[in-house]
């Protein structure tokens, strides 16, 4: 899959394409189901298989204040979207001058002459361009001018989940990451380096990780089973996400405990998979306390984790 970065559609990008368009925050199910029909419908009338997205997230450029957290970074996304049989991915710089653009200029201008576009493929709720004209209808009507086919695809689940993003948001900040694989058909996940830290998981025998991150969707204070991508190689752990309240800790942090690892990492990059939720935090009455419920977090976790990774889902 290419990936193109840019707002300028005076020279065609495709001669002949099938779009979808949207934030694809998370890249759930919902959206694979999309990007699927998108790439079977190319094949069928040779063209070529385009998503369109944006960056940053448009709510961000119009409505600062009420814009939710990302479930996942600009780079995890197009590597998401990159796992799908798809030819190009076009990614277009969010700000106010594009956010002027009428829905009607969007879809002449960048789909059909700068896309070559023969079919449209979105979603239930989705509608874009300036004051979110571009809905089903005006869509229909543009269709009948323009010579493309419009499918509307209805919402996608299963019994009575509905894959949304916004769901699973509710889920990671509650702390049930456990539900999450259901709709986004994985962990959710955030990467980080590693820092210097206080050292007082390795005074505990139980030496931490401390990451910081630049994922917006963090997991409600509590311990966690986890995944752990070090170096490369996929490890058992346990992470702890809040502000340490036994050493009365002022900031909150991400540590994590890497099982059966050994070497130092500081500076390197680490990728967390969230499994499920152990416990609370809590407050203890000392460091021996504190060190006898790790073991016991340690345990607890490989028992979960034993199960392995999931299967990546369908929908």
């Amino acid at each position: 899959m290419r990936t193109i970065t840019t707002a300028d559609f005076s020279r065609p990008l495709a001669e002949r394409s099938v779009v979808t368009i949207g934030n694809f925050d998370g890249v759930h199910r919902g959206h694979r189901e999309l990007f699927r029909r998108v790439a079977t419908y190319a094949a069928e009338q040779q063209c070529q298989s385009v998503v369109l997205t944006f960056d940053p997230h448009p709510l961000q450029v119009l409505k600062p204040g009420s814009v939710p957290p990302m479930i996942t970074t600009s780079a995890q996304k197009r590597a998401l979207i990159a796992e799908n049989d798809l030819d190009l991915l076009v990614v277009i710089p969010f700000d106010q001058q594009f956010a002027a653009l009428s829905a009607e200029r969007f879809v002449r201008d960048i789909l059909v002459c700068g896309l070559g576009m023969r079919r449209l493929v979105v979603g239930h709720d989705y509608a874009f361009g300036r004051g979110r004209e571009g809905n089903e209808a005006l869509l229909q009507r543009l269709a009948g001018e323009l010579g493309f086919q419009l499918e509307v695809l209805e919402p996608v689940g299963e019994g009575e989940l509905v894959f949304s993003s916004s769901t699973v948001r509710r889920l990671v900040r509650s702390g049930e990451v456990a539900a999450v694989p259901s709709i986004l058909g994985r962990y959710h996940c955030i990467s980080g380096q590693v820092v210097a830290g206080r050292e007082i998981g390795r005074s505990l025998g139980f030496p931490t990780a401390n990451i910081v991150t630049d994922n917006q969707l963090l997991p409600a204070d509590g311990v966690y089973a986890v995944w752990v991508e070090a170096r490369g190689e996929l490890h058992m752990g346990a992470c702890s996400i809040g502000n340490n309240p036994t050493f009365g800790g002022d900031q909150r942090t991400i540590e994590v405990f890497i099982f059966d690892f050994e070497g130092t990492i500081y500076g390197q990059e680490l990728t967390i998979q969230f499994a499920g939720r152990l416990r609370d935090l809590a407050r203890f009455a000392d460091a021996d306390t504190l060190k006898l419920q790790i073991g016991r977090d340690v345990a607890a976790a490989r028992s979960l984790l034993s199960a392995g990774l999931p299967t990546r889902q369908t929908v």
